[in-house]
């Protein structure tokens, strides 16, 4: 048994550096169906690599520039969906179906050789990183879901409890959007605005010197895919759901949110649960957006979390 116990230990190593001789800082293109994605490689430190699955649908990776410091430890791969960020922009529905956006995920794995990597998503990404790994388990050997979505049942249960905590006013103005399906109405969207305020993005959203091309978010791909607000789903996400689908999940999992967050806390805590071996922390302060909320603590999360897994198969001296 301590043979074997050391041969693992060893093999977890060499794949340390073995993966990281492979991945030097850069960025590039790679085709997939439908066009090209891009991605970043950023960090020179010698852990596993960390990928990172953005939100959505139809977002970016650009908040993902506020966790560079990781790249100390390990270098973090971050890309854009295809459709959003400097991915490009298109409107071809056929595309918007979550089968092409593992196989986005699949391909950049390819095109950079990783065999063995720690896979992290937010919000829309953290159900993109399941569904990645229920495919493709082979060399994910953690994962982290930040502020995690796996069912729109879910997550619409929890946008009605926070709803219920904001004026009445604002409840009113939901209702009646969601009533009507006027979704432009001011007083809808000025609802959407104080949600928005409470349980996103609560203080200043943050910017970074790597932010430098223009990179925007897609609304077409948002609104056809979720809907028109945060709250309110009505795409094709509309009865998405995965939940049972997180007790197959058998490497550590890291559960991270904010302690105002849309996803929240009590329920990612129940969710947790349901991963054999999974951790469980809230950022403090923070709604969905925890990199700009509480980046220092959302860093340490995560950090925490890598640097313990490493720790603990470092060969025995």
């Amino acid at each position: 048994m301590f043979v074997k116990i050391w041969q693992l230990t060893i093999a977890f190593a060499f794949l340390c550096i073995s993966s990281q001789a492979q991945l030097a800082e850069k960025e590039g293109y790679v085709s997939v169906t439908g066009g090209k994605i891009w991605y970043k490689v950023i960090g020179k430190g010698k852990g596993l690599p960390l990928l990172l699955t953005h939100g959505g649908p139809g977002g970016t990776s650009r908040s993902f520039y506020q966790f560079t410091s990781i790249g100390n430890d390990r270098p973090i791969i971050l890309f854009d969906q295809l459709g959003s960020g400097r991915s490009g922009y298109h409107t071809d529905t056929s595309l918007l179906k979550v089968p092409f956006f593992v196989e986005q995920v699949k391909a950049l794995v390819d095109h950079l050789s990783l065999d063995s990597f720690y896979l992290h998503g937010h919000s829309w990404g953290t159900a993109l990183a399941l569904e990645y790994y229920l495919q493709y388990p082979k060399g994910i050997k953690a994962i982290i879901f930040n502020s995690p979505y796996f069912s729109t049942e879910v997550w619409k249960k929890d946008a009605d409890t926070l709803i219920k905590t904001l004026p009445v006013s604002v409840q009113k103005a939901i209702a009646e959007g969601e009533r009507t399906g006027d979704f432009s109405a001011e007083a809808y969207q000025q609802a959407n605005t104080v949600f928005a305020k409470n349980f996103g993005v609560r203080n200043t959203r943050l910017t970074s010197p790597w932010d430098t091309a223009n990179a925007p978010s897609n609304g077409f791909i948002y609104n056809y895919m979720w809907g028109p607000t945060e709250f309110t789903a009505t795409g094709t996400l509309k009865n998405y759901d995965r939940i049972n689908s997180l007790s197959s999940i058998n490497v550590p999992t890291l559960f991270i949110t904010g302690e105002y967050d849309e996803a929240r806390p009590a329920t990612v805590a129940r969710l947790s649960k349901l991963v054999k071996n999974s951790r469980f922390g809230i950022i403090k302060g923070a709604g969905h957006g925890t990199m700009h909320d509480n980046r220092s603590e959302n860093i340490r999360f995560i950090q925490t979390f890598l640097q313990s897994l490493e720790k603990a198969n470092k060969p025995i001296k």
